[in-house]
């Protein structure tokens, strides 16, 4: 698991002046010239993925669509990868290495409010049921940006150093019940090898950020996310004479409050923030009856590996105490989830003066950390990794105007796409410029 700077790459990066030469000042400008022509194309892109959204896992037009752009501009193309997912390779013509870029490809089971011309009237399949779908995280923009980044750096690879692989991954938002899918399942199909990748970027559209800027954080950046359950098991009774058996309602309560105390009393907050919420609680059929048992479920988000083992054991610890202080019984589980979206300090060091260069000097903002969770990590997890934001608000709105992500009314604007182009080839151009005696 790739946490720590010990690794070659890192080490190096340390060792290396961030003074870039000016053949890279010529690429940035020769960029920012494709990024104007491309733009027009990149917003086309944008609107016909958003108007035919797909649900994760299910991205089959989407990838084809990918597929087809990658093929014209003479890409080696895998398609299949993790179901639907769509891998392009760029050889540059000069030894460097090999550089990742990823972009997200899946919708949500939410109906589009905004009224478009390219509005989502689109259906799908959630869970059994069928449900409207649209990109309600902005992940068609995502799309498009690295689209249009792969015309730009395919365009200049005569000038590229090393290898970049385009990775548009499918079902960030989850895979549908009872699938795999993801970043973590590309990981194990080996997206990650051959050729073997040294580094990779990752960019969000924000819609409460204004467009122009860039957000970013070193260390955990967006939260660990694990779903956890606890089965509460007592002994049912007539609800006249709760003296006659277990009740599993009142435990449940208790464990409860006791789950909240975990946060707020035996966490240290000052290093990072974490969040434990229960969303669900089933028990009982009738009024007089105390059941035999509870089933909570509820959520995990820590922003430190150690807080979020520390935590777990906590939650472990503070349910089965409390159940037995009740004579009852809890049974614990937590699944595997999704890790911290943890940007590597030294990395994210060396390669803020790209985005700066991108954005402009005031415009790049050091972020809070998010308890939201991105399945990025699954790759962070293997390589350093540096994930980023940027503003996708029209210019002068209100952001507590701004819908946030996952609803109906969300939208971003188009305007915000060509700043992550330019962000991703200047991370491509600085990064190779640092390692360009390396061998794709």
């Amino acid at each position: 698991m790739f946490r720590t700077t010990s690794t070659f790459v890192i080490t190096a990066i340390l060792a290396i002046s961030i003074a870039y030469p000016q053949s890279t000042e010529k690429l940035r400008k020769e960029a920012d010239r494709l990024a104007d022509q491309v733009e027009p194309k990149a917003i086309e892109w944008r609107h016909h993925i958003h108007e035919n959204p797909e649900l994760s896992n299910r991205e089959y037009e989407t990838a084809k669509y990918i597929s087809a752009h990658l093929r014209s501009l003479g890409l080696d193309v895998q398609t299949g990868v993790a179901h639907t997912g769509v891998v392009g390779i760029l050889k540059g013509a000069r030894q460097g290495p090999v550089i990742a870029l990823r972009a997200d490809i899946d919708a949500l089971p939410v109906p589009e409010r905004v009224d478009l011309p390219w509005k989502s009237k689109a259906v799908g399949v959630y869970n059994g049921a069928e449900v409207p779908v649209m990109h309600a995280c902005g992940h068609d923009t995502h799309v498009a940006i690295l689209m249009g980044t792969a015309e730009i750096l395919t365009a200049m690879k005569d000038d590229l150093k090393g290898t970049i692989k385009f990775i548009f991954q499918p079902a960030e938002e989850g895979a549908p019940a009872g699938e795999a899918g993801g970043a973590k399942l590309m990981v194990e199909e080996g997206v990650l090898k051959n050729p073997d990748v040294d580094v990779i970027f990752g960019l969000h559209i924000w819609s409460t950020t204004e467009v122009g800027k860039i957000g970013y954080k070193p260390g955990g950046a967006m939260a660990a996310v694990n779903s956890f359950t606890i089965k509460v098991k007592g002994k049912q009774t007539h609800g006249s004479t709760p003296w006659t058996g277990i009740d599993p309602i009142v435990t449940s309560a208790m464990i409860i409050n006791g789950l909240q105390t975990i946060i707020s009393r035996q966490t240290a907050l000052t290093k990072e923030a974490a969040v434990i919420s229960v969303g669900s609680i089933h028990g009982g059929l009738r009024s007089n009856i105390i059941p035999e048992e509870v089933i909570m479920v509820g959520t995990i988000r820590t922003l430190d590996y150690d807080m979020r083992t520390k935590i777990h054991a906590d939650i472990r610890r503070v349910a089965t105490s409390i159940a037995k202080s009740q004579n009852a019984e809890a049974i614990v589980t937590i699944d595997e989830g999704v890790p911290i979206t943890y940007n590597d300090p030294a990395l994210t060091e060396k390669m803020l003066p790209s985005l700066q260069a991108a954005a402009g000097l005031e415009n790049v903002i050091l972020w809070k950390a998010i308890t939201g969770a991105e399945d990025f990590s699954f790759f962070q997890e293997k390589i350093p990794g540096l994930y980023f934001f940027i503003g996708g608000m029209p210019k002068g709105m209100n952001p507590e105007e701004a819908a946030p992500h996952h609803t109906p009314d969300f939208y971003v604007d188009d305007d915000g796409m060509k700043l992550g182009m330019r962000a991703f080839s200047y991370l491509v151009f600085d990064y190779a410029e640092m390692f360009g005696t390396r061998k794709p």
